[in-house]
């Protein structure tokens, strides 16, 4: 198979048949898309979940394009083919897929490729060089493999939300994540994995391997200095903006609204002390030093957050843009693009049946093989007929699977 459209990207070249749905799966293969890689997203015959995932829809239900916000998010660098696995003429259109690809995503429960017909030692006698990206809710070392991955459960299991909150003291409760963080960790983590497996090919004469991931595992991963806390015998609580280990590195409310503020060194203690209006703060033995500050944080807070309320946000961050210290408005999502600062961080797309999509663009350049939206996110089988003829399939063929249902 050819791939549709001249990539630039490093991975210009690689074939990704991608079997996952919804977010962890998707978002890894959307970021190898973005690198070059040639995407073919097989969906099952009523599509992938999150296209009924709405409001808000793009596009129209009379015209059959109506599909939800959320999946247009994570599907873009694709092409989409509509494929019964269950009938063995789809596994049979799934196997010549899998013949020449390079890479294979899936969140299949564990079993269910092995009834498919691609098992292990099947796909390794499909292709050798195959690179398997297995993602699930727990692991295959899990007690119970098999047992769903959602990620609101996830977050709630791995100590995330524990930590996520205001305290109890101002009326808080354990609280996930605005977005579905064990999901795209465990994407991140599926690209890496993928891309560090196709790089290290070479060396094991271009055998493919087996790559198991799970939501939980990459979830406690990100748990990072919080969970060396715990380790180090000091187990994390909320502390709603606040940080464990700088002070002060919270959010406070001004006249008009609040402020996020992140003194992270020494050196930027006396500077906002300086620009509070403050200066003999930084001379207090009590907050010499981060960790008299930490220490003594229930008597510094109160005197920060009486001084901070008493000017606007936009005088406070004039202020500490002029000192050098570390501070932002805290924006709702539409202003965050609008910022000067995201300039770039968007990109149009012009989508042939959705028309214009917006989209948040790659989130990394590389200056001699650029990352590039080549596809906009296709509807539910919208290269159905293009793959099969890439494949072989003839017309009299693709119509009886058409006919059939199975595509």
């Amino acid at each position: 198979m050819t791939p549709p459209a001249a990539a630039t990207g490093p991975l210009a070249g690689i074939r990704v048949v991608d079997c996952s749905t919804v977010l962890a799966g998707p978002y890894a293969t959307m970021l190898l898309g973005d690198l070059g890689a040639d995407v073919i997203k097989v969906e099952p015959p009523d599509g992938d979940a999150t296209r009924g995932w709405g409001p808000p829809w793009v596009g129209s239900a009379e015209e059959g394009t109506r599909t939800a916000a959320y999946a247009l998010a994570v599907n873009r660098n694709k092409r989409s083919i509509r494929l019964d696995l269950r009938h063995p003429d789809g596994a049979a259109v799934l196997r010549r897929l899998l013949t020449d690809a390079d890479v294979l995503v899936e969140n299949i429960r564990p079993g269910g490729l092995d009834r498919l017909g691609f098992g292990d030692e099947a796909l390794h006698e499909i292709n050798p060089g195959l690179v398997h990206l297995s993602i699930t809710g727990y692991g295959p070392n899990a007690p119970d493999p098999v047992r769903p991955g959602y990620d609101f459960v996830i977050q709630a299991e791995s100590g995330l939300m524990s930590i996520t909150g205001d305290t109890d003291g101002d009326g808080g409760r354990p609280t996930k994540v605005g977005v579905a963080v064990s999901d795209v960790l465990a994407g991140l983590n599926g690209a890496v994995a993928v891309l560090a497996a196709l790089l290290g090919r070479p060396r094991f004469h271009g055998a493919g391997q087996r790559i198991d991931l799970s939501l939980l595992g990459s979830t406690l991963a990100a748990l990072v200095n919080q969970a060396q806390n715990a380790f180090a015998g000091q187990n994390p609580e909320r502390l709603g903006n606040a940080h464990p280990s700088i002070v002060p590195y919270e959010a406070f409310e001004t006249l008009d609204g609040s402020i996020a503020i992140a003194v992270g060194s020494e050196r930027q203690w006396p500077r906002f002390c300086r620009a509070l209006g403050l200066p003999a703060l930084a001379d207090d033995p009590q907050y010499a030093s981060n960790g008299d500050r930490v220490v003594n944080r229930t008597s510094l807070i109160p005197t920060l957050a009486a001084r901070l309320a008493e000017r606007t946000t936009a005088e406070w961050l004039a202020a500490f843009d002029a000192a050098d210290v570390p501070a932002g408005p805290i924006n709702d999502v539409a202003a965050a693009f609008a910022s000067s600062w995201a300039a770039g961080a968007t990109v149009e797309l012009d989508h042939p049946r959705l028309g214009p999509v917006r989209q948040i663009a790659p989130p990394f350049t590389l200056s001699g093989t650029p990352a590039a939206v080549r596809l906009p996110p296709p509807l539910l089988g919208e290269q159905t007929d293009e793959i099969l003829a890439q494949l072989g399939y003839g017309p009299d063929e693709i119509a009886h699977l058409r006919t059939t249902g199975i595509v």
